[in-house]
């Protein structure tokens, strides 16, 4: 492992000036990400800027606008009642990751800067697009069943696997981020980048940029929202494919749907040709069935992820079945 700088300030602008400054710097907080990373060799930083004494760890609810700031835990936010009872399905995506002992350390912008558990990108020995540009992507060839079934290129597969950036896609977040020109928000649907021809470039930071929270509007869809994660073990296991769905009903018909899954893409992927099946349609098997078809079109499985067309279709139906009897 290549030795680095540490060192660590209380202040935001503070830790961007240092990150800013040298190319080969990044931020630290919980660590639960960084620390695998530079183990495994897929990041090598030569400056680590510890920001767990910077003070942005509030939750609260402000004009309707959920505000959670980026050092806020993972467990603190998923029990907070603001967001248990306002936006059940950021709840319970945070208590569908990683393990307990990781949720208490964790943080909200650390979980949202995720990198792929892709096994060739973790692998040094192995070629990776991500890690070393134009290496190639063995996984188009190889061993494939995590792997995107949308959203891919032929520089890369991998999939995103943050289940609270599926949950915030849904409930149509903004990532607010501080850099050396200052603050800016950035849409959640504009803040991952498919891989394209560049899939070392994941999000749309700039190098020293910050996040410094997550706002999240309220909305009757909100609170009638779930999320729904299917995994090989019941615990610390990464989705193999989730849905995160927020809904409104009026009377019988969907009047508001947003739709965002996991495990099928790079980034959080979002299907408006399902939302279009179902918005102002009623809640019948017919209906999600349309929509469960909308959202696989143009799927592109490999050999070993077939079977998440499938699963993937199951899931919508099963999540939009439970919303549609939570009226």
């Amino acid at each position: 492992m290549k030795p680095f700088d540490y060192t660590r300030t209380a202040r935001a602008s503070e830790a961007v000036r240092l990150v800013a400054a040298r190319p080969g710097a990044t931020f630290v907080a919980g660590g639960t990400e960084l620390l695998n990373l530079v183990r495994d060799r897929a990041l090598a930083p030569d400056l680590v800027v510890d920001i767990n004494q910077v003070p942005l760890s509030g939750i609260e609810l402000r004009d309707g606008t959920l505000h959670v700031g980026a050092m806020a835990r993972m467990r603190e936010v998923a029990e907070h009642p603001v967001v248990r009872s306002g936006f059940p399905v950021m709840s319970e995506a945070l208590l569908a990751s990683a393990s307990p002992q990781i949720r208490n350390r964790a943080s909200i912008g650390g979980n949202l800067m995720q990198r792929t558990r892709c096994w060739y990108y973790r692998d040094a020995g192995s070629p990776c697009n991500k890690r070393e540009p134009g290496s190639g992507c063995p996984a188009i060839t190889g061993q494939n069943r995590w792997h995107a079934i949308h959203g891919g290129s032929r520089h890369c597969i991998a999939v995103h696997p943050s289940d609270l950036a599926v949950a915030l896609s849904a409930l149509q977040a903004t990532v607010v981020v501080l850099g050396p020109r200052g603050e800016r928000s950035i849409p959640l649907k504009d803040f991952y980048l498919l891989p394209g021809t560049t899939p070392h470039k994941e999000t749309a930071l700039r190098h020293g940029e910050l996040i410094t929270g997550v706002t999240v509007p309220g909305s009757r869809s909100a609170r009638h929202s779930r999320y729904l994660k299917l995994r090989d073990r019941a615990a610390f296991e990464f989705a193999v494919v989730s849905v995160a769905a927020a809904l409104t009903m009026e009377g019988s018909e969907v009047s508001d749907v947003h739709l965002a899954f996991g495990g099928i893409a790079p980034r959080p992927w979002r299907s408006a040709e399902a939302e279009a099946a179902l918005r102002g349609r009623p809640l019948t098997d017919s209906t999600i069935a349309s929509a469960a078809q909308a959202l696989v079109s143009g799927a592109q499985p490999r050999e070993h992820n077939t079977f998440k067309v499938e699963l993937v279709r199951r899931a919508l139906a099963d999540i939009l079945t439970d919303l549609g009897g939570r009226r």
